[in-house]
């Protein structure tokens, strides 16, 4: 069985490598700098050089793999024009190669995410038919992304999962507020709710719909089945980390007028104005009912555990 990863070298992507190497699977990552490869050091993948943005430079493939993983994107960028061009137009050149070229295939996968339906109305969950709203130009990449691949859906048979806020080791987006928690103060705009997932839960069910035959041409919300507010984040990264922080309401112009400055130093920092927009809406749930229901699909980790895990992982790394 041969899978096509891009995306391997990021943080979901070489957690999905490893566990297709464990069942088994000859994995090929596709990526743009072969110099980066840290998260694959010493495991056995074939290394595909090309940038799914460059439509030429995938050309040169051999297409024959049994499975496609699309993880590749990017979540933070200077420029809109960035997100599109990642989100959109790389999603875009992959399918179209996929469905040309790779005609065999049992399974092309797209990761995207819950940005791309945008944040719950009134409190009620989102769902796999909720009309998307996204509210950044992250989402609106990524939904994108996901209608590039809806084109194809009678010719290649395709998936769509969106993850919600995922973390876990390896990840550089939470590690923003372990390190706030490590210093003892915690910034937010107010009390939200959440879902989230587990990095390896989320790769088990990517796993699990590449497999099922009633995922073709579906999309799915993977998530852990309840939600979390604000302060229960907190409290886990908190006693991941043995600190309790002092937590501090700010305004939304002062948080707009912080991050403003903060960009200027960090370009491509996951603190910027595009995630602003996501940051100040209060509620980010997605139902599991369709994946639980169709897939048989549930997160094993709670929140406590995988932010133990994941402050582990940061301190043998000396990521904090």
């Amino acid at each position: 069985m041969k899978a096509l990863v891009t995306g391997g070298t990021g943080f979901i992507g070489s957690h999905l490598v490893e566990a297709l190497l464990k069942d088994s699977v000859e994995v090929y990552c596709l990526v743009r700098n072969p110099l980066k490869l840290r998260f694959l050091k010493g495991l056995n993948v074939k290394i595909i050089q090309g940038d799914c943005s460059q439509k030429e430079s995938l050309k040169k493939i051999e297409w024959n793999f049994d499975y496609v993983y699309n993880l590749s994107g990017i979540t933070k960028a200077s420029h809109p024009e960035e997100f599109f061009q990642s989100n959109y137009t790389g999603t875009k050149n992959l399918i179209e190669l996929v469905a040309e070229l790779n005609q065999e295939i049992k399974r092309f996968v797209h990761v995207s995410s819950l940005a791309a339906v945008g944040p719950c109305i009134n409190g009620k969950p989102v769902d796999e038919n909720t009309e998307p709203k996204p509210v950044s130009e992250y989402g609106r990449s990524k939904l994108l992304g996901e209608k590039a691949v809806q084109f194809y859906i009678d010719k290649v048979p395709v998936t769509i999962v969106r993850p919600p806020a995922v973390y876990g080791p390896r990840d550089s987006d939470f590690l923003t507020f372990f390190k706030m928690v490590k210093i003892g103060m915690v910034l937010y705009f107010k009390e939200g709710h959440y879902s989230m997932v587990y990095a390896n839960d989320l790769v088990e069910g990517i796993i699990n719909a590449s497999k099922s035959a009633r995922a073709i041409g579906e999309t799915f919300f993977i998530a852990d089945s309840e939600p979390y507010r604000t302060n229960q984040i907190v409290d886990a990264i908190s006693e991941a980390i043995g600190k309790k922080p002092v937590r501090i309401k700010i305004p939304e112009i002062i948080g707009k007028i912080f991050i403003e400055l903060f960009q200027k130093f960090d370009k491509k920092s996951i603190i910027n104005t595009d995630k602003l927009k996501e940051l100040s809406q209060p509620c980010w749930v997605c139902s599991t009912e369709k994946s639980e229901q169709l897939l048989g699909f549930k997160t094993k980790t709670n929140l406590k555990e995988g932010m133990q895990w994941t402050a582990k992982w940061y301190r043998i790394n000396k990521w904090i």
